[in-house]
């Protein structure tokens, strides 16, 4: 099926002038704070977004393998999740609603239950909390301290999972961390699966510390883990390590919450990131993707027996963001009612893999490495700042992707799961002619 088979064929609208930011003194860009970030790597204004391309404001194609950090793993204005949605407004559907009852609530409650609980064999209650990733994160640290009693959480090197208070605590951005004004405590920080040059495991220093009653380490409340840490620099954890994390919490009587913000919803091939590793969290926080229109919607969901919330303790105004529902519901019925799409991710991460291995052959010398689960990717390069180059001279090929890592050492791919193989191979072309330009 090719993209215009998918998505239809779209006439671009006329082009308008349009000033390019920073050079217009009456330039209302000069009125947004400096805390912007991914319109300093990528200085373009857009106007739309069809598929796998974005569309500036002259018209200019852009190829984006961003994917809205992951929140548009259905691609941009997708068919199928905005007639739903068109359809939904031209009927005065509603809008917001706090946690009032919804028909549209009740129709993703009962999808999310039949589509992808069920089938997963997962008896999970489902918490509407604050419409970010960073409120899911919050939520489940919250409750898993009123559950067990306990402060600490257990959270891993290079891991991201958040910038407010509880959630940058556990984040471990050094940059991201300083710009707190305050201390971050109740955190143990170990090591994700590979990380140092001795290469210690996290799950296995843990259970030592709990082991030994002159640790000094107390019995933490709960563990964090990504399965696969995408703004740490694309670190897979294997399996064998997270069953081992697993079986450590279980011991232990220690929450275990998997942070499927950016990797679930599909990106590692099964709609959570867990499932081929086999463990059962009992805790796991989704958004980004989650609406799969970029709306914003986060969830919990949680073992039946944590769920202890008097009325009203955790609340928010814009849990009932009804628009979110509908694209969501839309999303898992199309996506996710059989395995017929989960087979189209795995051969695509096929193919992802085998371009990337074949650009590391090819520039052997460089020090290249890749790694990554499904369609989330990440290209390693020894030489200081040239991931940065990359990614540079690929938004100048007119490509987008991001630098990832400790020290933006990684070109992180995230291209929408719904890319066409064309797509994907035309990405992939124009990254390895962005790396020749920066290696030769």
């Amino acid at each position: 099926m090719t993209t215009d088979d998918y998505y239809g064929a779209v006439r671009p609208p006329a082009a308008r002038p349009t000033a390019v930011p920073g050079t217009d003194p009456g330039d209302p860009w000069e009125q947004e704070s400096s805390v912007r970030s991914y319109s300093r790597n990528w200085p373009v204004v857009l106007r739309r977004g069809v598929g796998t391309t974005l569309y500036s404001a002259d018209e200019r194609a852009y190829l984006d393998f961003f994917a809205g950090a992951g929140a548009l793993n259905y691609g941009h204005n997708n068919p199928i999740l905005k007639s739903r949605l068109m359809a939904y407004l031209a009927g005065d559907g509603i809008i917001h609603s706090l946690d009032m009852w919804t028909e549209a609530k009740g129709e993703f409650l009962r999808a999310f239950r039949d589509l992808v609980l069920i089938p997963r064999g997962l008896d999970y209650k489902i918490q509407f909390t604050g419409p970010t990733g960073a409120n899911a994160v919050e939520a489940a640290f919250k409750l898993a301290r009123k559950v067990t009693g306990r402060r600490t959480v257990v959270a891993f090197t290079r891991s991201f999972h958040g910038v407010s208070l509880g959630a940058l605590a556990a984040t471990g951005s050094a940059s991201k961390r300083a710009a707190a004004g305050v201390d971050l405590p109740d955190v143990l920080r170990l090591p994700f699966d590979g990380f140092g040059s001795q290469e210690m495991s996290g799950p296995v220093l843990l259970a030592d510390l709990l082991a030994d009653p002159s640790s000094g380490v107390d019995l933490p409340a709960a563990v964090v883990v990504e399965t696969v840490q995408a703004e740490g620099g694309v670190n897979v954890a294997g399996a064998a390590w997270l069953r081992t994390l697993a079986q450590i919490c279980q011991q232990h009587g220690i929450m275990l919450i998997v942070d499927d913000i950016q990797v679930g919803c599909g990106r590692t091939g099964r709609f959570f990131s867990f499932e081929e590793s086999g463990i059962r969290p009992d805790i796991v926080c989704l958004s980004k993707s989650l609406s799969g229109y970029g709306l914003p919607m986060a969830i919990l969901i949680y073992r039946r027996d944590l769920d202890v919330w008097e009325p009203g303790e955790h609340n928010g105004t814009f849990r009932g963001h009804n628009a979110a529902f509908v694209t969501a519901t839309a999303a898992i019925q199309a996506y996710w009612s059989d395995g017929e799409f989960q087979r189209q991710c795995a051969a695509k991460s096929e193919l992802v893999a085998a371009a990337l291995a074949a650009l590391c052959d090819k520039y052997a010398g460089h020090g290249l490495a890749c790694r990554g689960r499904g369609l989330i990717w990440g290209l390693e390069f020894a030489a200081p700042g040239a991931a940065r180059q990359v990614c540079d001279t690929a938004f100048q090929l007119r490509l987008l992707v991001e630098a990832a890592g400790p020290r933006e050492e990684v070109v992180k791919l995230m291209p929408p799961l719904t890319a066409s193989d064309d797509e994907l191979q035309q990405g992939l072309d124009l990254l390895g002619e962005a790396v020749r330009e920066v290696l030769r």
